[in-house]
């Protein structure tokens, strides 16, 4: 894994993730130039660790949960932040989350990270779990930790001659000119877009890249009525 660091601190935290289907994906330390410190409440933070998780790893722990919380009016966000706020709180870290506002670059943070690059989807893409993968949080450190130098790791899009992921989607909504979020969602509420809405994305899918990873169907099933219902 790129950012991989060398201190027992990491494995300590992949340790407190475990439980959860949660792992450590890299970190660095912040640098002026190319990854400024962001400042909250105060704080100058100098690293930051990536958490999230491949395939559906996380799903039975999530599910468990939202049995408990079916009120959430988001509920995969909602159990994201009480795991790390708990996590963070026991390595004296600040967890900080996608949905936050003023939103954190955290593309661009996994991208440094990992060494992963967008797909033609604008989803990242990893070598080993395609687009099965997502980063649920981080977790800011007031010190600087010890990262290793990584490798940078291969996009699976160059070698890609077909490119199956921008010809499979039922309405054209991805292109050369980027992503019709409108266009799509359009569809999802048609009632001719149920593949997807049940299934999952069809040009997601359609990746050969990690397949093996895809989510299960019912966590595929979530993620499209969320992004359905906006």
């Amino acid at each position: 894994m790129r950012g991989d660091f060398a201190e027992l601190i990491p494995d300590q935290i992949a340790a407190a993730l475990e439980p959860y289907g949660l792992v450590p994906r890299g970190g660095f330390v912040f640098d002026k130039e190319n990854a400024p410190s962001p400042l909250i409440r105060g704080t100058y933070f100098r690293s930051v660790v990536l958490v999230g998780h491949f395939g559906s790893a996380i799903w039975p722990h999530f599910t468990r949960w939202w049995q408990d919380h079916t009120d959430s009016q988001d509920p995969l966000d909602q159990w994201s932040k009480d795991v790390l706020t708990a996590v963070a709180l026991k390595f004296s870290a600040m967890a900080v989350f996608p949905s936050d506002r003023p939103y954190l670059p955290f593309q661009q943070w996994a991208m440094r990270a990992e060494g992963l690059r967008p797909s033609p989807l604008g989803i990242l893409i990893h070598p080993q779990y395609g687009l099965w993968h997502a980063y649920r949080g981080a977790l800011l450190f007031d010190r600087a930790l010890d990262f290793a130098s990584g490798s940078p790791q291969n996009h699976p899009c160059y070698d890609c001659q077909d490119k199956p992921c921008l010809s499979s989607c039922p309405v054209n909504a991805f292109s050369g000119d980027g992503y019709n979020v409108v266009r799509c969602r359009s569809h999802l509420a048609s009632g001719e877009g149920n593949e997807c809405l049940n299934g999952g994305c069809l040009a997601r899918r359609a990746c050969p890249v990690g397949c093996e990873h895809a989510y299960n169907t019912p966590q595929m099933r979530f993620h499209m009525n969320a992004f359905a219902r906006g």
